[in-house]
């Protein structure tokens, strides 16, 4: 079908900007919303920096009733509301409606359900005092929270579905909005994903020795995807939503129109030839960034602009490699690429989302933002392609189409291309 597919509207609640003028502004500006959290020094994790939004619990009765906000507890249902709902006001709609849109559905995605809320239910359970829980905790214990509280608000009555793919779950919940439009299933889908890593998901990760430990006393240079000093990765917390409409749906209601989506692919590297649990299988992320831009009937010459998955990890160093063979370009013909988690951090089931409104800003304000923290670039990477094309500071430059990928642990892949709208 060769319906058309546009973004109309977005929202953000990312750890250096809480809506989409502040975090316009930071990205522009390379603003880091790395902080020191004491509490995982008392804790003793040997990582004691996240990319935490400056989120004001209290701002959640703007979108939701009273009786709604007095019983919500999990951080990451709270994240995704805020952004949810600032995006479908951008797009110029109104929250209230007495009948269901039939025609509007959500695709939005979590990790986990919020185990601060699950470590209440454990509590009261061995405690033997499960009749203390009351009726509001299961709603937000159940993985499927996030969509069934955005969905309820905004009285959504096509195809609700919270997916989970790892850090490719952003990336890959934007494209299966677009799909759904594509093959004539919806008119309109909220898509976007959230995450709040709390000390336990946290600890987890700690434990793999995987998250960046040097930089504890200088928080705001600890992200450092790319360069030769990049000691592991730092978690972070936030989420993205975009409104995908059907280009003539969003005509008639002459919807102000930010980007299109061009097309995009998903697949698994089945952990096989090298893939494993946490490390991708190169043949399937070139096959899936080449899939990609198949479906969005591009030539790879045309790319602008990689915003790349690159969490400061050994892995960094793989990736170029694996874009610079998926899109036969190296030296000083490869893009421009960037990584967002070099202000931000790593926001793992956000990351994907997040990066996508960085994406359309990018597009719609024609500018590349810098890598911070990116003053001794790889050596291993600078072999592959040109320094020039590592961008330390914000250019301003015609940025018409943007690819934009993540791939997750599970060895799983997600990849969609951007394009000015025309």
């Amino acid at each position: 079908m060769n319906k058309r597919i546009v973004v109309t509207g977005m929202g953000v609640v990312s750890p250096n900007g809480v809506g989409v003028p502040a975090f316009l502004h930071a990205i522009q500006n390379g603003v880091s919303g790395v902080k020191f959290i004491p509490r995982y020094e008392d804790l003793n994790f040997s990582c004691r920096l996240a990319g935490m939004p400056d989120f004001n619990w209290d701002t959640l009765k703007n979108y939701v009733s009273d009786v709604t906000f007095h019983g919500l507890k999990g951080t990451n249902i709270g994240y995704g509301l805020a952004a949810a709902l600032d995006a479908w006001a951008d797009s110029g709609m109104s929250y209230e409606t007495e009948e269901p849109r039939w025609e509007t559905g959500c695709v939005f995605g979590n990790s986990t359900a919020d185990t601060e809320a699950m470590k209440n239910v454990i509590t009261r359970v061995d405690d033997k005092e499960a009749k203390k829980l009351g009726s509001r905790v299961i709603e937000q214990a159940m993985n499927s929270g996030v969509t069934s509280y955005i969905a309820g608000r905004l009285g959504f009555g096509n195809k609700v579905i919270t997916n989970s793919a790892a850090c490719a779950t952003g990336t890959q919940a934007i494209l299966m909005g677009y799909e759904y439009i594509k093959h004539g299933y919806a008119k309109r889908m909220l898509v976007g994903s959230a995450e709040h890593v709390d000390p336990y998901v946290y600890g987890a990760f700690d434990s793999m020795r995987v998250l960046s430990r040097k930089f504890n006393d200088r928080p705001e240079q600890a992200s450092r995807p790319m360069s030769l000093t990049a000691g592991g990765f730092i978690p972070g917390s936030g989420a993205g939503a975009l409104i995908l409409e059907d280009l003539d749906f969003a005509l008639q209601r002459n919807a102000r129109i930010y980007a299109e989506v061009l097309g995009g692919s998903a697949n698994s590297g089945g952990q096989r030839l090298g893939g494993t649990m946490t490390a991708a299988n190169s043949t399937g992320v070139i096959r899936c960034i080449n899939d990609a831009l198949t479906s969005s009937g591009i030539h790879p010459r045309q790319i602008d602009l990689i915003s790349g998955h690159l969490t400061a990890t050994n892995a960094d160093r793989q990736e170029i490699q694996n874009w610079s063979k998926a899109l036969g370009r190296s030296g000083d013909d490869f893009p421009l690429i960037n990584s967002l988690k070099s202000m931000i951090g790593h926001c793992l089931s956000a990351a994907g989302s997040i990066e996508s409104v960085a994406a359309v800003l990018q597009i719609v304000h024609q500018f590349v933002h810098p890598n911070i923290n990116l003053e001794d670039p790889n050596p291993e990477i600078t072999n592959m392609v040109s320094i020039y094309c590592l961008p330390l500071k914000m250019i301003k430059k015609e940025v018409n189409i943007v690819a934009k990928a993540n791939f997750g642990f599970g060895d799983v892949n997600s990849c969609i291309v951007l394009s000015k709208y025309k």
